[in-house]
């Protein structure tokens, strides 16, 4: 990738292109299970707290850097590490920050496979007077069947790669401009729906009427975690991004009208899914299960319930799949700025992504046995050493390079403010962001 790459045509293309990459199963359904095990409002007050002080001022450092490099994120990295008479080790980063793309879009296309599976049987209205029993060992069923997992993973792979082949403007811009504004109708008319539901005004008071007394180190830690989770910074995705945002867009609004939203999108369906939840008189606490064991068994037993889910499950789909195609664009870019064309890249890169998947598929049938860590099975390790090692390891580096080692001119410039906004985002990055990612790193590592 050179000085001539793809840029966004509009800053609104830009906005909803980072926007698409960091919403997803963090907000639909990470975040509201987290939620709900970690004390409701008291956790919510602390996610967002991180997202200023941790996820935004390392997006924002991301960002800068493909910005300034204006290359693939190996060579912006290289390039600005030149210019700053540092290492050219730098350019690594870019390397280990595909790598761990790649980790996280095998078992991301295995779980939006299941999205997939459970949008057709809520169609069909297969839930419909169904006891938790049988939810729970339909959804047993499904895992252990490595052809019906198999066909889903294949399929939402080729929807996700087919886009990316077709280019930034073409493939990516378009689809981010149509499914993004879709997405947040679905969420507006889920959240409505649940306004009419008796669950409504508890489903508020969890998460808006925070029991300070719920707060626990492990909360704390939690609440850390998931704000650099959930905004999809340390894979150098954004880094991609940065190289291709529009010269007089300014830096600080975009990235804070990104948060905004993906904050908005965790809030929105926290909202609508505890609503469902309270209605039903079901534990907000139940864990990862809570979208595909109990959301299912909620809506079943409420007025139009299977539209309701259906639509529930149409709007993670569509979630995932920006997220994903957003996700698969930094390991594109790499693989161009080694002098691979774009299809030729995308292929390699969803070829090798649905291989490794396959390891995430049989996880739960032929190698449900093998467990080579800790008691890990291949599915456990893909989805917790990725997100809980890899991003913050990512970002911490990410925001060491931008606040220590580029060239500050580069930096003031690529971010786009005054001296006075550039001293202060210099400052918060160097000693809040990188202690608090500190922190979340070794809280992975415990």
């Amino acid at each position: 990738m050179n000085a001539t790459l793809e840029r966004w045509s509009t800053r609104r293309a830009f906005i909803l292109a980072v926007t698409g990459a960091a919403v997803g199963l963090g907000n639909i359904w990470r975040f509201p299970y987290i939620t709900g095990e970690n004390g409701g409002a008291a956790f919510l007050v602390l996610y967002v707290a991180f997202v200023l002080l941790l996820g935004l001022p390392v997006m924002m450092a991301e960002i800068l850097v493909g910005r300034a490099g204006r290359r693939s994120p190996m060579q912006s990295l290289g390039h600005l590490a030149s210019a700053a008479g540092a290492s050219s080790h730098w350019r690594w980063l870019g390397l280990f920050g595909a790598f761990t793309v790649f980790c996280i879009l095998s078992f991301y296309s295995v779980v939006s496979g299941w999205s997939i599976e459970f949008l057709v049987a809520s169609v069909n209205g297969s839930f419909v007077g169904r006891s938790a029993a049988e939810i729970g060992a339909g959804f047993d069923a499904f895992l252990a069947d490595p052809r019906r997992m198999t066909f889903n993973h294949t399929l939402f792979l080729f929807m996700t790669m087919s886009v990316v082949a077709a280019g930034v403007a073409k493939g990516l811009e378009r689809l981010n401009n149509l499914l993004m504004p879709l997405l947040y109708l679905l969420l507006l008319l889920l959240a409505g729906y649940a306004a009419t539901t008796a669950g409504f005004r508890p489903a508020l008071a969890w998460l808006f009427q925070p029991d300070f007394a719920m707060i626990t180190p492990l909360v704390v830690m939690h609440a850390m975690g998931h704000a650099f989770f959930t905004l999809a910074v340390g894979a150098c995705a954004l880094m991609a991004y940065g190289a291709y945002m529009p010269e007089r867009q300014s830096l600080p609004r975009a990235a804070a009208a990104v948060a905004t939203l993906d904050v908005g999108v965790a809030l929105l369906a926290g909202i609508a899914i505890f609503s469902v939840v309270f209605a039903q008189g079901m534990d907000p606490a139940e864990g990862p299960g809570l979208m595909f064991v109990t959301l299912p068994i909620a809506f079943a037993e409420l007025p139009w319930g299977a539209l309701w889910l259906s639509t529930f499950f149409l709007l993670l789909l569509l979630a995932t799949w920006t997220s994903s195609i957003n996700l698969a664009e930094p390991m594109v870019a790499t693989l161009q700025g080694l002098g691979l064309g774009r299809g030729q890249a995308a292929a390699v890169i969803g070829v090798a992504v649905w291989l490794m998947g396959l390891l995430s598929v049989l996880s739960f049938s032929t190698l449900a046995e093998w467990r080579p860590l800790a008691g890990m099975n291949v599915f456990d390790l893909v989805t917790t050493i990725p997100t809980e090692i890899f991003l913050p390891v990512g970002g911490l580096l990410i925001a060491v390079f931008a606040a220590w080692v580029m060239p500050q001119g580069a930096a003031r410039g690529a971010l786009g403010v005054g001296e006075p906004g550039f001293r202060l985002w210099l400052g918060v990055v160097r000693w809040v962001s990188i202690p608090l990612t500190v922190l979340v790193l070794a809280a992975g590592l415990l």
